[in-house]
């Protein structure tokens, strides 16, 4: 199996016998950002700007408070406070509450999907800004052009492929966007069937799994062995949504 600098993350993602090996890379690009951020770099004027214009979103604010350095994480509030209130003065200046008829005030307040007004739409770009998912999708979607061509091309990475536990459902619907847009016909003759053999099989596994882990809680079953479901709950989880929501907090290594 040739490997390069593109091969080797998604290579050692599949040898991890993950759930989901694109989960597996974006928590090592996700950890790689926080501690970059709140290690060397966070008293560089130019990450400092790049992450005042980003952001970060609530998940990864609050893996920035518990990763360890709280100076880090106060040096990076300060500035991007200042930029914050500056922007949020001149959006509040420049509001314009529009006029309200009766027949609307006595119709049922719903919450818009989409924000209405100027100031909401301000706030939604803020949340869905951030420094941190940035890391990551401006990398997924080489590893995700990367696995295909080694599914494909590659028959020691076809095999690891086929054996592997498949995907969680999130990256799953990313696997076969990017395959409808990027593989020839005869691509997708070969890479498809494959694919939804892996997932459909390791769906009823991880069902079993939790089924059993159910089943063991019978008076009956006492005695009998968990076989692979002592972790279901976790596994379960992340197969249908993605992450990993049993680890411990990434913490800053003293």
């Amino acid at each position: 199996m040739k490997t390069t600098i593109y091969t080797i993350p998604v290579i050692d993602a599949f040898k991890a016998n993950d759930e989901c090996p694109f989960c597996y890379i974006e928590r090592q690009l996700e950890q790689e950002a926080i501690s970059f951020i709140l290690g060397p770099a966070y008293m560089e004027a130019d990450i400092r700007e790049d992450t005042d214009r980003l952001g970060f979103c609530r998940h990864h604010h609050k893996m920035m408070f518990d990763y360890g350095n709280q100076l880090g994480v106060a040096l990076m509030l300060d500035t991007y406070y200042q930029k914050m209130t500056k922007e949020l003065k001149e959006q509040i200046k420049h509001f314009s509450p529009k006029k309200t008829s009766l027949i609307s005030r006595m119709k049922s307040s719903d919450v818009h999907e989409k924000a209405q007004t100027s100031i909401g739409q301000w706030v939604e770009t803020k949340e869905s800004s951030c420094y941190v998912c940035n890391h990551f999708k401006s990398k997924y979607p080489r590893y995700l052009d990367t696995f295909l061509q080694l599914a494909l091309k590659d028959k020691d990475f076809a095999q690891l492929f086929e054996n592997s536990k498949g995907f969680c459902l999130h990256h799953f619907k990313d696997i076969v966007e990017m395959a409808e847009e990027k593989l020839s016909d005869s691509q997708k003759n070969q890479f498809y069937p494959v694919l939804f053999k892996v997932m459909e099989e390791n769906m009823d596994r991880m069902a079993g799994d939790v089924s059993w882990f159910v089943d063991k809680y019978d008076y009956r079953n006492k005695e009998a062995d968990w076989k692979n479901s002592k972790d279901a709950n976790q596994r379960g989880i992340q197969k249908l949504r993605g992450g990993y929501p049993a680890d411990p907090v990434f913490r800053k290594l003293n």
